[in-house]
């Protein structure tokens, strides 16, 4: 799941992402354009029977992104805005930012 939230001005959304607690065991980062696909930069916090972590995104902007999970598989979010064939012969899911 990923929800925006825009501040008063509408410069930056707060996009928080989601998703239950048992795709993973033990790790899940969100992945994607916004933090140059690196695995480690945003990883997701356990919490309320979930994993979620909040990151700070331009406004007018569209982003590729997916789920890694436990250091091996990936996932996309099944509310994504839509998704878009990758290099891999997969898809990425898209976010769509918006004021």
């Amino acid at each position: 799941m990923v929800n925006k939230q825009f501040t008063p001005k509408k410069t930056v959304c707060k996009v928080t992402f989601k998703v239950p607690a048992d795709w993973a065991a033990n790790e899940i980062s969100v992945v994607g354009d916004f933090n140059d696909w690196d695995a480690s930069a945003n990883p997701l916090t356990k919490k309320n029977g979930s994993w979620e972590t909040t990151l700070r995104l331009a406004p007018s902007a569209e982003y590729k992104f997916r789920y890694f999970i436990d250091g091996e598989r990936w996932e996309n979010d099944d509310q994504a805005d839509s998704y878009t064939p990758n290099e891999f012969g997969t898809e990425d899911s898209v976010l769509v930012i918006e004021p």
